[in-house]
């Protein structure tokens, strides 16, 4: 009996690593959609940027195995995305960031999120902020960032998220991954 135990825990282990690292459809199809709109184009690839376990660990805040992306079209790169989560006060959300080709940001947008009060954020008026911004950038909530009342934790959430990440940009791009 304790073998199967084991076996049994060995297999959901397995299966949760397996699926745990890859995007989900529904987030997935967003991401596309986007991506057709901002760089107006149907026919494209997203190509997985995998990062060295030395250079992730340089980061501000690690990126995840299934979150960073080349869009190319015809073996050209056209842009960058990249997928992630954010906290807001008692879940998370998720959010996506579309690059030029020159690292600067196109679009931010926020794909799903998850509470009852706080979804201003994902209007496209607030979200505009964070248009053209570059990794040299440092935004600083209620200042460079407007606030949104009832939307604080988030809204505040979402400009360290891209902080971290614009600062990830650099020593990425310092290190010729990007």
């Amino acid at each position: 009996m304790n073998k199967n135990k084991f076996y049994f825990f060995i297999i959901l282990l397995v299966s949760l690593v397996c699926f745990s690292f890859t995007m989900p459809d529904k987030i997935k199809k967003k991401v596309k959609k986007e991506i057709s709109k901002v760089f107006e184009v149907k026919d494209f690839q997203l190509k997985l940027i995998k990062i060295e376990d030395s250079i992730n660990n340089k980061l501000i805040k690690k990126i995840g195995a299934d979150h960073l992306f080349k869009i190319e079209k015809n073996n050209e790169i056209i842009g960058y995305a990249y997928v992630d989560k954010a906290p807001s006060k008692t879940d998370e959300f998720d959010y996506l960031v579309l690059l030029d080709k020159d690292l600067i940001v196109a679009k931010t947008k926020v794909l799903v999120y998850r509470e009852d009060y706080g979804g201003e954020i994902g209007s496209t008026r607030w979200l505009k902020q964070f248009i053209g911004k570059k990794a040299t950038d440092n935004l600083k909530y209620r200042e460079d960032i407007i606030a949104i009342s009832g939307a604080t934790i988030s809204a505040s959430s979402m400009t360290i998220a891209m902080n971290q990440f614009l600062q990830n940009l650099e020593i990425l791009h310092n290190n010729n991954v990007l």
